[in-house]
């Protein structure tokens, strides 16, 4: 399992079939995916791990998994994803957390890890979180990494549409560590 960054109390690392069960933990959660809302069938994890390992060939980053120094449980992932809205490709920061894991901090840490990888080791000028309408906890992440709702537009998914939220923050308006 090759780990890409670190944290006080996480470190992320690269999916792979050896830790899918870790992923499915989650992904198969209606709760954590209740913005997408179902949880995943063993098919569609089996295609966000696809999608995953193109990111990390094509691009050298991905959605990492997140698993807790101190005892080794995977607890989510976190991590950059190309992401394209309304013609326009955004690199994004996206998280998901198993719902026993909320509200503890976890996803502010490996988020902001992620903004500075971004600007720092990737260059990037901007990093945007999309976050749908309802998700409160999630803009309490985005707004906590920096970023301010840019845009309001909507996604079709499984023939839903659903209002989503472009939050973004640039390096140049971003508290670097």
């Amino acid at each position: 399992m090759s780990i890409q960054l670190e944290t006080e109390r996480l470190e992320l690392f690269e999916w792979s079939q050896e830790t899918v069960t870790g992923l499915k933990s989650f992904l198969q959660n209606p709760e954590v995916m209740y913005a997408y809302e179902h949880g995943f069938s063993d098919d569609e994890v089996e295609n966000w791990l696809k999608w995953n390992l193109k990111s990390y060939t094509e691009n050298g980053y991905g959605l990492w998994g997140l698993r807790k120094k101190s005892s080794g449980m995977i607890i989510g992932e976190c991590g950059l994803t190309n992401q394209k809205i309304e013609g326009e490709t955004f690199l994004e920061i996206g998280y998901h957390l198993a719902k026993e894991y909320w509200h503890k901090g976890y996803a502010i840490e490996a988020a902001q890890r992620c903004k500075q990888y971004a600007f720092n080791e990737l260059k990037a000028e901007t990093v945007v979180s999309i976050i749908r309408d309802t998700n409160l906890a999630s803009m309490k992440v985005a707004i906590r990494n920096g970023m301010l709702p840019q845009k309001y537009f909507i996604k079709t998914y499984r023939e839903l549409e659903m209002p989503h939220y472009l939050f973004s923050v640039t390096k140049n308006n971003s508290y670097q560590e």
